[in-house]
């Protein structure tokens, strides 16, 4: 099926190298439906039978590189559509990988740096602290003193990138078109949601103007830091960066001989991180463990804006309506929202009602664990085949992985608690005379407006009902067409009753009178053709 895609010579290769890799790990199956059995190697793939067909697709996934990786970790967010045996394997997977060796590096670098870095900074260690399937990382040190990382990407990533993503691009297009079973899942939209995910990684300036926008968006929280961009040496293949010397938020021993109080780290993060989803609407989109920093006086550092989320101000305002359901323990809302979010109207209502029913009941009173609220309203939207949009998946992913976080630093941390204050601060700015009036005058201007047109529209509608005729123009699309296949079946049913009473009834006759060539009457020799041509026009078709 894929191979009757235009399919670019230069990416043929590659479709073999993915074909190759499906086969080795036990899922030539995927192949052979997509219509590449013909690509797949001869002999046994070598695949260990005591591991199961997720984990088989992990491997794979992991073994096909940083698109695939990227995809792969954009599903994990989607328990809104695949088991939960899928998501804990898909959230296994890991972007590290071997090191790039220096001397591959150095040109590269030198070249974004305008110098070798030696002579740039201070200092500078060509060891890399981590290495992961877009970028590697190293430490250096300014000239003025300053601790710095330095991020590097990888060498020709982006054209490896784009020829999977062209890959990805006609294998989503053919789900969606031939296994409607599959077409809920909306491959085409997160196709496009990893080609965007994956542009902004791949830029690294991207990644350091995110980071910038977060500061400023937070600059009124001094207990929350974000690292400083050296803009003077970003571009699209380099950033560098402030060094966080801080403690990761998972290994207690260390924070506990630091002095850092749990409970307040908790309060803060969280505090930051329901700013940037319900406020701001830029949130940092993978806040587990490895990218926050407990900071000495108890702030809370977030490094690594290489995945970004972006909700909008509508959005925003149906999660404020999903948290106020949930409070009011209102079920119908609930359901209200998870509707509004899927566009479905074919299903069944009574069972997500009842589903909802049984959700509020857990979860209307305080303390609220929200990573497993979420994760339940994930599980109810795909026990009831209701795909949520991809910007709230992931922002759903980011909040569940936040609030495992700050529940191993405080225990008894209660979301609802946090989230309170937020919200009701957003609801007031919302209802502040100046924005009321601004939306005030822009209803304004619409009604106004619709005020000047109304007149005219009225003189006309009394004018047409004065006169006892009033015309009500109705487009049905396609009935031209419609119409004419009407008229195309009618014509062809004509000449097939003529024909085919021209071949019975008068073909028989003309054999008897005429006159005659090579044996044969001249007049039957012409009903012959009149009877072939009748039927060549019936036979042939027609022309669109």
């Amino acid at each position: 099926m894929l191979q009757t895609t235009m399919v670019a010579a230069r990416d043929r290769k590659r479709l073999a190298e993915i074909v190759a890799v499906l086969a080795r790990h036990g899922m030539g199956d995927i192949a052979s439906r997509l219509g590449l059995g013909g690509l797949l190697p001869r002999g046994a793939s070598g695949v260990n039978g005591e591991l199961s067909r997720p984990q088989r697709l992990r491997l794979a996934i992991e073994a096909l590189g940083t698109t695939f990786i990227k995809l792969g970790q954009i599903l994990s967010t989607r328990a809104d559509l695949l088991p939960p045996d899928w998501i804990a394997e898909l959230e296994k997977l890991q972007s590290h990988v071997p090191a790039v060796p220096w001397e591959q590096l150095r040109g590269q670098v030198e070249e974004d740096l305008g110098g070798p870095p030696e002579e740039v900074f201070a200092e500078f260690d060509a060891v890399p602290l981590a290495a992961a399937s877009i970028a590697q990382v190293y430490r250096a040190r300014l000239r003025g003193g300053e601790e710095v990382v330095v991020k590097v990407r990888r060498p020709d990533l982006r054209t490896r990138v784009e020829a999977d993503l062209r890959l990805l691009g006609h294998v989503a297009g053919l789900v969606e078109e031939n296994w409607p079973e599959l077409a809920r899942f909306r491959p085409v939209e997160i196709l496009r949601h990893l080609g965007a995910a994956l542009s902004e990684e791949l830029d690294l300036s991207t990644e350091g103007r995110n980071a910038e926008t977060v500061a400023r968006n937070l600059a009124e929280m001094p207990d929350i830091v974000i690292p400083r961009i050296h803009a003077q040496w970003t571009c699209e293949r380099l950033l560098v960066q402030e060094f966080l010397h801080g403690t990761p938020p998972n290994d207690a021993a260390a924070l506990a001989a630091a002095g850092h109080d749990g409970r307040v780290l908790a309060e803060r993060g969280s505090q930051a991180f329901l700013r940037m989803a319900l406020v701001d609407g830029v949130f940092h989109a993978d806040p587990h463990p490895g990218n926050l920093r407990a900071l000495p006086g108890d702030r809370v550092g977030f490094i690594d804006f290489g995945m970004v989320g972006r909700i909008g101000a509508r959005r925003r305002e149906q999660l404020v309506a999903l948290v106020g359901a949930m409070v009011r323990r209102d079920a119908a809302g609930v359901a209200n929202q998870l509707l509004e979010w899927s566009g479905r109207t074919d299903l069944d209502l009574g069972r997500l009602e009842a589903d909802c029913d049984a959700f509020v009941a857990r979860y209307g009173e305080p303390p609220l664990r929200l990573g497993a609220a979420i994760t339940d309203i994930m599980a109810m939207a795909r026990a009831n085949e209701l795909a949520l949009p991809a910007d709230l998946a992931l922002l759903f992913k980011a909040l569940i992985t936040a609030d495992g976080v700050m529940h191993a630093l405080d225990p008894d941390f209660d979301a609802l608690r946090v989230a309170a204050p937020i919200i009701e601060e957003e609801m007031r700015r919302r209802f502040l005379p100046a924005n009321l009036f601004a939306k005030g005058g822009q209803a304004g201007l619409d009604l106004l407006g619709l005020a000047r047109e109304a007149p005219a529209l009225l003189r006309l509608l009394t004018l047409r009902l004065r006169q006892g005729r009033l015309l009500a123009e109705v487009e049905l699309r396609g009935l031209d067409r419609i119409g004419a296949d009407i008229r195309w079946g009618a014509t062809r049913l004509a000449v097939a009753i003529v024909t085919a009473a021209f071949a019975l009834g008068m073909a028989p006759r003309l054999l008897d009178f005429g006159p005659v060539l090579f044996g044969i009457p001249v007049t039957a020799l012409a009903g012959f053709g009149v009877i072939l041509i009748g039927l060549a026009w019936l036979i042939v078709p027609r022309g669109r």
